[in-house]
């Protein structure tokens, strides 16, 4: 879950609005790692929000100058349950396989949700209408997903190897995850977490205090 984006120093506004959708992508996926598999009864997992600035000197191709050209890091560091499991259910003990395909298909609409994320928020802050019909998962890629959806389908290589199988499982794990953002509890969790890492950029976000504002959505209207 990292992804580089190059920022635009000339135009400040833009910036602005990039770093506010990377901020909610991350935020989706961190909820999505805590409370949907909570919600669904699966074992916790470890994990870390890290968004930071870095430089990179690039040559200038017109004047052959070195300058620096800024970037945002973006990662949810850990949070995978296949990452978790014990050593008896990665070799594939026959009595675990239901173990393992819960788990690869928890991580899939983990990182299914960061871009459908930024995608809701891009058009809630655009006044545009957001519901199924109008987003696809190849739309995805618009909104930072392409190595979220690349981690999806190499997950969907080690599950199953016939293709029309893996399209039915694709398009029931997007469904799972889109109705995980238009949860409106879920959604409160990924807007105050998006706050919160907006408030803390530069500084790691550690999940106790990732879980700490997710849980609190349930202490303010539950």
């Amino acid at each position: 879950m990292k992804r580089n984006y190059p920022t635009n120093s000339l135009n400040p506004i833009l910036e602005k609005d990039l770093i506010k959708q990377i901020v909610f992508h991350e935020a989706g996926h961190a909820a999505a790692i805590h409370l949907y598999n909570k919600q669904k009864q699966l074992p916790p997992v470890y994990f870390e929000i890290i968004i930071k600035e870095t430089k990179h000197e690039l040559n200038n191709s017109v004047a052959n100058d070195a300058y620096k050209r800024e970037y945002f890091v973006a990662m949810v560091e850990g949070g995978r349950l296949i990452h978790s499991l014990p050593i008896a259910l990665i070799e594939g003990v026959l009595n675990n396989q239901d173990a393992l395909r819960i788990a690869y298909e928890a991580d899939m609409i983990n990182l299914l949700v960061g871009p459908l994320a930024e995608a809701k928020y891009v058009a809630l802050r655009d006044g545009e209408s957001f519901n199924k019909n109008l987003i696809n998962l190849n739309s995805l890629h618009n909104y930072g997903g392409s190595s979220d959806l690349e981690k999806v389908y190499e997950y969907l290589e080690s599950m199953v190897a016939d293709r029309d199988l893996q399209s039915e499982i694709l398009e029931d794990l997007f469904t799972q995850a889109y109705q995980f953002i238009e949860s409106p509890h879920n959604w409160r969790a990924i807007e105050r977490l998006a706050f919160f890492i907006q408030a803390n950029i530069a500084n790691t976000i550690s999940c106790e205090d990732a879980i700490a504002v997710l849980d609190k959505v349930n202490l303010i209207y539950y």
